[in-house]
């Protein structure tokens, strides 16, 4: 039986932390002992991470380099056989913790997003120096699993990693649970009223989602057919955005509900579901839409979406920033009658337990070398 540990700055309700949740219970389910370390305890997966049994420990450390001491000392306290780490300041700290401890944990860091589109999104120096960090710190990990080709060769080419170093494994999105949390009732009135169309897009209101641009691309669609748009998530782009939908005269027409912790039976109503970002490291919500048989629209921006619809066979395409293109990808989208079997038949290439056979069969490669 392994034991593997997930550790990550917080529990806050992010995609990488949600991955790491779907992941633990999978490795559970395979008879591997699971545990949790992280910086601070809190977020919004605090109190699941706590009810699902799973051991929990908590560094108290302030500040991401305040971890290195004491995740070093964890190490050598705990040492479990696989040390998994998400979000780069953290696994900078897990490879140096790694090496300094002596323990023989395998360490095992994982890039969840376009690292240098991150970068370039950020304004703080921490992620200026991010480049050099990794190239110095990341041969330190056992492996270095990224979630998209695209975002894997990003990698290689921004930190000048070996580009062969780098194990890509999808996110697991599927989980067992699926039919029963698609029937479930819908959250909003848009969705069962029997009104015009609903698109739906998710995400933190943030600048790299663009949602600007898709406000602009729904005003246009709203000129040739009636349609509505929910746009799930919070974030510091709230007011700007609601400033921007009252100037395109889409009051009506256009809602930010909020957080929903299921957002799947919105999914499997929605006439469409929409990414709009400028990069992504994966694309969590087209495969959740995908499973649900619902039809797809994304900017072809990078690096996961593209991989995941095949490069436009599974869904629309437009380009990053392109208001008019998306609009017609909207308008062609609502106009076709979608192969909802074959849709769901491109999600399971995303299933948990497809994922985690291929992350312990990292892990038995980790232990034979």
């Amino acid at each position: 039986m392994k034991s593997v540990a997930f550790y990550l700055p917080n529990l806050a309700a992010g995609g990488a932390e949600r991955t790491f949740l779907r992941l633990a219970t999978g490795f559970k389910e395979r008879g591997c002992a699971v545990g949790w370390v992280v910086d601070r305890l809190e977020g919004g997966l605090l109190e699941t991470v706590r009810a699902s049994g799973f051991n929990l420990d908590c560094l108290n450390a302030g500040r991401t380099l305040a971890a290195l001491p004491k995740l070093r000392g964890w190490l050598r306290q705990r040492r479990p056989d696989v040390l998994l780490s998400a979000i780069t300041h953290n696994n900078l700290i897990a490879a140096w913790a790694g090496k300094l401890s002596g323990a023989p944990t395998r360490i095992v860091v994982s890039e969840h997003t376009v690292l240098s589109a991150q970068a370039a999104s950020q304004a703080g120096w921490q992620y200026r120096i991010l480049a050099p960090l990794c190239r110095w710190a990341y041969p330190h990990a056992a492996a270095i699993v990224v979630v998209s080709a695209g975002a894997a060769d990003d990698l290689a080419r921004y930190t000048g990693l070996s580009r062969e170093r780098m194990e890509v494994i999808p996110n697991p999105v599927v989980t067992p649970d699926y039919p029963q949390r698609i029937a479930a009732p819908s959250p909003h009135p848009w969705l069962a009223d029997g009104g015009p169309p609903v698109f739906v897009a998710a995400g933190r209101l943030v600048p790299l989602k663009d949602f600007p641009t898709l406000l602009q691309a729904l005003a246009q669609v709203r000129r040739r057919a009636p349609a509505r748009l929910l746009v799930i998530g919070e974030g510091p782009e709230r007011d700007a955005l609601l400033a921007l939908r009252a100037r395109l005269g889409l009051d009506e027409a256009v809602e930010f509900p909020g957080f929903y912790e299921d957002p799947l039976p919105l999914f499997a109503r929605a006439a469409a579901l929409v990414v709009s970002s400028r990069f992504e490291g994966f694309g969590l919500t087209l495969v959740e839409a995908l499973a649900c048989g619902t039809p797809v629209v994304s900017t072809d921006c990078p690096t996961g979406p593209a991989e995941i619809l095949e490069r436009g066979a599974y869904g629309r395409l437009a380009p990053v920033g392109d208001a008019d293109a998306l609009a017609r990808a909207l308008l062609e989208t609502l106009n076709a009658t979608p192969d909802r079997e074959r849709l769901r038949q491109r999600a399971q290439d995303f299933t948990l337990a497809a994922v985690v056979e291929r992350y312990l069969a990292l892990f038995d490669r980790l232990e034979s070398r």
